[in-house]
């Protein structure tokens, strides 16, 4: 080993550097990590503890002497490089790079639209677990031991006893609202819910909903039509047309389905509207008065309403989105078309 130091050491000496690119082989060869030099250092490890001494004083020696060679040279050349110079000489008086900003989600955007039109009547946001027992998810809701909902087809449970699910709907909050304050109460429940659904163009394991409920004395189904058609109006166009058709929904009664005039096509029949002119866009009704008297509130004394759409379907209506898969992809190409939105 002592004799490969010594090679090295005269052709660092003689090492010829004329230019730039000269110095950054010299750099290459002597300096880097993984240079010539590095290279005996590790051999070093493996010499006997005798030859190991003598020759890691010479090495250390050789490592200084190509360090300062290297400044030496860099001075020579006008250049005064460090000892890892940079391969972009960059113009110091050029304005600086503005980064790219980014934008809002789309649900994000439609859900900001919908909380601020609530919250202008007096709506105030609330929030909930996601995993929920079997009583705030589905018994104070009024729904029957042996629902369809309660199935494993259609609900995730995450617990032994089947007590513990992924709430279904974020009607579980409204429940411990009214459970915890007395009325009146009139509150907006949004975040993500799940359902045991295939994923498909129009439907997901995963979505997000937006709910509302007002609780008070003397709340009428006239209250509850003109707040539907306050936040419809809001949403879509000032001249969309409201529909309300009976329904069936365990935890409100009389319960109704609202459609809109379709955005698209001006109701005059398109693929969106599958030719009928409406939309079926959120579900809607009047409190039970089980559900209630299960959160521990007169039903004689007090009323109130509930209604409840998904995110995603209103997005898809506004933006004119074919698919539901598009928002939980992150596909900037996607995301990128909503800047002028946010």
């Amino acid at each position: 080993m002592l004799d490969q130091i010594k090679k090295l050491r005269a052709e660092l000496l003689h090492y010829p550097v004329k230019n730039q690119e000269d110095l950054e082989a010299f750099r290459l060869k002597f300096v880097a990590r993984k240079g010539a030099i590095a290279a005996l250092f590790t051999e070093l490890k493996h010499r006997e503890p005798a030859e190991r001494k003598a020759a890691g004083n010479l090495l250390n020696a050789l490592k200084t002497m190509a360090q300062e060679r290297f400044k030496t040279l860099g001075r020579q050349l006008n250049l005064s490089p460090s000892l890892h110079p940079s391969p972009v000489q960059a113009d110091l008086t050029l304005p600086p790079l503005t980064g790219a900003l980014g934008t809002l989600h789309p649900l994000t955007i439609v859900k900001m639209r919908i909380i601020a039109l609530l919250e202008r009547i007096g709506f105030n946001m609330a929030e909930g677990p996601e995993i929920e027992d079997d009583w705030h998810n589905f018994g104070a809701l009024n729904f029957a031991p042996h629902h369809p909902a309660r199935d494993m087809l259609d609900t995730f449970f995450v617990a032994p006893g089947r007590d513990r699910v992924l709430r279904t709907h974020t009607s579980s909050v409204q429940i411990r609202m009214a459970e915890r304050q007395p009325p009146p109460i009139r509150i907006i429940s949004v975040g993500r819910v799940y359902r045991h659904e295939t994923i498909s163009a129009r439907a997901h394991c995963t979505f997000h909903q937006v709910e509302g409920c007002y609780i008070n004395r003397d709340v009428s189904f006239a209250e509850l039509k003109k707040t539907l058609l306050y936040l419809i109006r809001g949403l879509f166009r000032a001249d969309s047309k409201v529909r309300l058709r009976p329904s069936y929904f365990p935890f409100t009664k009389p319960s109704t389905e609202v459609d809109i005039s379709c955005q698209s096509c001006n109701s005059q029949g398109c693929t969106l509207c599958k030719h009928t002119g409406w939309v079926e866009i959120m579900g809607a009704g009047m409190v039970d008065p089980a559900v209630l008297q299960n959160c521990h509130i007169d039903p004689e004394a007090y009323t109130g309403f509930a209604f409840g759409m998904g995110i995603e379907r209103i997005a898809m209506l506004l933006y004119q989105i074919p698919d539901l898969r598009l928002f939980m992809e992150n596909d900037v190409r996607f995301l990128k078309q909503f800047t002028a939105y946010a």
